[in-house]
């Protein structure tokens, strides 16, 4: 009989929706984490009555009816819609591209006038089928949106030439033709009202978790208490990197605390030229309406991962998907192992997305 019917690493989105389910299920869970802290990316550190977003911005938006529903069991969302603006070189835009940017940019009124701009820009392409990133920006939305709000923007995001990078990558850049500055098209969005901390503890109520604990470290021990492993880390990490390393882009943060009850008037601030070394500025309180007479400000700065760094965004190119694939066909013969979430199945997940994976995970084991 072992200790544990399920031992769960990682105590971010998917391992805690996991642990929860389970343990509605009458099976017995250890959650560990090597962070010292539980809720993975989604941790909001709270200063000066502020919820720090301390792995970049997290808004949760949904069109999934069963979704919302099921995370408004645990927590209460507030209205937090998400509209960020564009700085480019002190002139400021609204995203996502609508009537207000082109307003901004052409000084068009119309929607008519608008596709007209943008249809005539976009036959400097000459009618070819886009084979790259800047072809497909300049398809979709002509030159002038690309050389001030694109081009700058992604090349510090991937740190690779937009000529460089597939097409694929914005396949569907929303471009509307209406004044809405609403960035989602979701039914539901908003922030968790007191910070992710909150969701995350409750769903967590009652579950044994260990936190600052390496599961390399403790591998044969894990083994040996638990009946199944839930694994939410680098699956190439799992494997000992057998197939190789499977690369992804990161972030280094700079949080700064600023004596003003205002900095910038905006939650989400994008820096798309290229002069400005970091890609967006977060102030955390108007995630939340905060009204406090002091403010937190967070500059990201994108470099390429290495070992050792937090890895954010996988690299979704052929290479990585071809060396995913090999890991992937290792992980269906685990018996005893369940890969899951955004590292676990090398995969760029929203918060939904993570959650829905996890429940029908769980539907799947207890058939």
């Amino acid at each position: 009989m072992k200790k544990y019917d399920y031992v769960i690493v990682g105590a971010g989105l998917y391992g805690s929706v996991f642990a929860h389910e389970a343990k509605k299920r009458g099976k017995k869970c250890l959650v560990i984490d090597k962070r010292n802290h539980i809720g993975g990316n989604v941790y909001c550190e709270n200063k000066d009555g502020i919820n720090i977003h301390t792995y970049g911005a997290h808004i949760f938006h949904t069109s999934d009816d069963e979704i919302w529903e099921y995370v408004n069991n645990f927590v209460t969302f507030n209205r937090f819609t998400n509209s960020p603006i564009a700085n480019y070189k002190g002139e400021l835009y609204n995203l996502p591209f609508n009537m207000n940017t082109f307003n901004k940019l052409w000084g068009v009124i119309t929607p008519e006038e608008a596709k007209e701009k943008i249809e005539g820009q976009k036959q400097v392409l000459g009618g070819k089928t886009p084979e790259n990133l800047e072809e497909q920006a300049i398809s979709l939305v002509g030159t002038d949106i690309y050389e001030k709000l694109i081009k700058g923007y992604t090349e510090k995001q991937w740190g690779r030439k937009c000529t460089e990078l597939p097409s694929f990558i914005i396949k569907r850049l929303p471009v509307r033709y209406t004044y809405d500055n609403n960035y989602f098209n979701d039914k539901y969005q908003g922030i968790p009202v007191g910070g992710y901390n909150k969701l995350i503890e409750t769903l967590l109520e009652g579950i044994e978790v260990k936190l600052s604990t390496d599961f390399f470290k403790i591998k044969d021990e894990i083994v040996a208490i638990s009946d199944k492993i839930v694994f939410t880390g680098m699956i190439d990490e799992f494997y000992d990197y057998k197939f190789g390393v499977l690369e992804y882009r990161t972030l280094r943060f700079e949080t700064e605390f600023k004596e003003t009850n205002n900095y910038q008037g905006n939650a989400v601030i994008n820096y798309t030229d290229s002069e400005t070394p970091y890609t967006r500025i977060i102030e955390h309180k108007h995630f939340e309406f905060g009204t406090g007479e002091n403010t937190f400000i967070t500059k990201e700065y994108p470099k390429e991962w290495e070992k050792g760094d937090e890895p954010y965004y996988p690299v979704l190119d052929e290479k990585n998907s071809l060396i995913y694939e090999k890991y992937k066909e290792l992980s269906e013969k685990e018996e005893k192992v369940i890969f899951g979430g955004r590292l676990g199945q090398y995969k760029y997940y929203d918060m939904h997305n993570v959650i829905k994976a996890a429940i029908e995970r769980i539907k799947e084991e207890f058939k």
